[in-house]
C-alpha cells in the first residue's frame, strides 16, 4: 500500500476519537484569537487594514507565533515569506497534512476574511491537544504571504511561489507603488521574526485543506452552514496603458488633442459590453484606474487600468481573453494602447473524494452542506498543483467582503472548524482516501 493511501484496517476509536475532537473545538477560543487578531490593523469603522509584509503584518504574525509556541508546535519561515507552523505527529517521516489561509487584507477588509482559515487551524491544533491524541502523520499551518495582491500584485504570491519555487527570483522582483519590493519586504519580514529559521520552498504535501468564509451569498440564500468547494475559477489578468499627451484643458482644440481618458472610456465601453454579453459566469472588473497627471486643468496624458476577468470555463477565459486584447488594439487610433496580460491562471478543479470527505464530516455533525464551486481565488488555487486539495466555506452574512461590514457568525465559524477538525484527523491517521485519483 503506497504511504500515502487510507488505512483501512481495524480501527475501532477512531469514530470516538473523530467525535470527542470535533466536540473539542472550542467556539469562544476561536472567536477570542479571531478578536484579538483584529486588533492589528484596525480600522475605525470596525474593519482591517493589515497590508502583507508591513510592519502591522509582521506584527499579527509575532502574535500567531507566540501562540504556538505557547503549545510548543515548531515554527519556520521560507523566502517569499510563508510561515509554517508544524505539530508534531507519530511518524515525522510522512508527508504532513497542511491546513492553512492568510494573514493580509485589504486596505478596508474584515476581520474573518482569510485569517479565519488560519485560526480554526489553530483552533484544530489546541483542540487535539487538549484531548492528547497524536495524529499518525504531522500537521502543518501555513500562513501565505500578500494572498490579497492590493500591496504586491498578483495575489496568492506566497502560496505560488511555494508550489513553483522555481519562480522566486520573479516574484521578488515586483514593487509596491513607493517602490519597495518584495526581496526588501521578505527581509525586512524576516528581521521582525527573531529565531523563525528557513526552510526550503516547495516541501512535500500530503493534502491540502483550507477553511474560509464564502465571500458570497449562496450559502446564507440556501441557509446552509457548510460548503464543500468543487473548484476555483480560473481568471486572467491585464494591464492596459493608454498613452497620449499632456495640454491645457482650457486652450487645446478637440482635433489637437490626444485624450488618453477618451481613449480608455470607449475601450472600457466596448469592453464592459463585450463581457456583459457573454453571461452570468462571466466575471469582469475594472477595479483600478490612474490617471496622468490627475489635474482637472490638464488633458490626461497617460491612463492605466487593471483587468481582473474570471470565468470557470478554461476554454471561455482563451477565447474572451483574446478577443478584450483585440479589442485594445483596435482603440489604438490617437493614443497608444499597450495591453499586456499579468497572469493567467487555469481553472482548478479539486479532486472528487476531498470534498466528499468534508460532506460525510458535515452529515456526521448534522450541519447542512452542498457542492459549490469558488469564484474567488485561494492559495488553494496553487496547493492543488502539489496535492490533493479542498476547501470548507461558512456562510458571510450578505456574502459581503473585501469590506468593513464583513461579518460571519460565531456558530457557523464553530461548525466549519468541527468539520475541519475531522477532515484533517481522518487524513493525518488514515491517509488518503484510495479513489482519490
Amino acid at each position: 500500500m503506497n504511504q500515502n493511501q487510507r488505512n483501512t484496517g481495524p480501527a475501532p476509536d477512531r469514530e470516538a476519537i473523530a467525535a470527542a475532537l470535533t466536540r473539542a473545538i472550542d467556539s469562544d477560543r476561536l472567536w477570542r484569537s479571531i478578536m484579538a487578531m483584529a486588533r492589528y490593523g484596525a480600522t475605525g469603522n470596525g474593519g482591517v487594514n493589515r497590508l502583507a509584509l508591513t510592519d502591522t503584518d509582521n506584527q499579527a504574525h509575532l502574535l500567531l507565533i507566540g501562540w504556538a509556541r505557547e503549545r510548543g508546535y515548531h515554527c519556520a519561515a521560507d523566502d517569499i515569506g510563508n510561515i509554517f507552523i508544524r505539530r508534531d505527529g507519530a511518524n515525522p517521516a510522512l508527508d504532513p497534512v497542511m491546513t492553512g489561509s492568510h494573514l493580509d487584507t485589504q486596505p478596508t477588509g474584515g476581520k474573518f476574511d482569510g485569517i479565519y482559515g488560519v485560526l480554526a487551524g489553530l483552533e484544530v491544533f489546541r483542540a487535539l491537544d487538549d484531548l492528547g491524541i497524536i495524529t499518525e502523520r504531522p500537521l502543518e499551518l501555513a500562513v501565505w504571504a500578500n494572498e490579497e495582491g492590493c500591496r504586491f500584485v498578483p495575489g496568492c504570491m506566497g502560496s505560488a511561489c511555494f508550489a513553483q519555487p522555481d519562480t522566486l527570483p520573479g516574484w521578488e522582483a515586483i514593487t509596491d507603488r513607493d517602490g519597495i519590493t518584495v526581496r526588501q519586504a521578505v527581509r525586512a519580514f524576516h528581521q521582525a521574526l527573531p529565531a523563525v529559521p528557513l526552510r526550503a520552498l516547495g516541501t512535500p504535501v500530503l493534502a491540502y485543506i483550507e477553511a474560509h468564509i464564502e465571500q458570497g451569498p449562496v450559502l446564507e440564500d440556501t441557509l446552509t452552514t457548510i460548503g464543500a468547494v468543487s473548484g476555483i475559477q480560473g481568471c486572467r489578468d491585464f494591464q492596459v496603458v493608454i498613452t497620449g499627451a499632456e495640454a491645457h484643458a482650457g486652450t487645446t482644440p478637440l482635433s489637437s488633442r490626444r485624450d488618453a481618458m477618451k481613449t480608455a472610456v470607449r475601450l472600457l465601453h466596448d469592453l464592459y459590453a463585450l463581457t456583459d454579453a457573454a453571461g452570468e459566469e462571466c466575471r469582469f472588473t475594472v477595479g483600478a484606474l490612474r490617471v496622468y497627471p490627475d489635474s482637472n486643468s490638464v488633458v490626461p496624458g497617460r491612463v492605466v487600468f487593471d483587468i481582473d476577468f474570471r470565468h470557470p470555463s478554461q476554454s471561455v477565459l482563451r477565447q474572451l481573453g483574446d478577443r478584450m486584447l483585440d479589442l485594445c488594439a483596435r482603440h489604438a487610433d490617437r493614443c497608444a494602447v499597450r495591453a499586456t496580460e499579468i497572469r493567467w491562471r487555469q481553472p482548478a478543479v479539486f479532486p472528487p473524494a476531498i470534498p466528499r470527505l468534508i460532506q460525510r464530516a458535515a452529515a456526521r455533525l448534522r450541519h447542512s452542506c452542498i457542492m459549490l464551486p469558488s469564484g474567488a481565488s485561494h492559495d488553494a488555487v496553487n496547493l492543488h498543483k502539489r496535492c490533493p486539495t479542498g476547501m470548507i466555506f461558512v456562510p458571510c452574512a450578505g456574502g459581503v467582503s473585501h469590506n468593513e461590514r464583513e461579518s460571519a457568525a460565531p456558530g457557523d465559524l464553530h461548525a466549519g472548524t468541527q468539520v475541519l477538525a475531522e477532515v484533517l484527523y481522518r487524513l493525518a491517521t488514515e491517509g488518503l482516501p484510495a479513489d482519490v485519483g
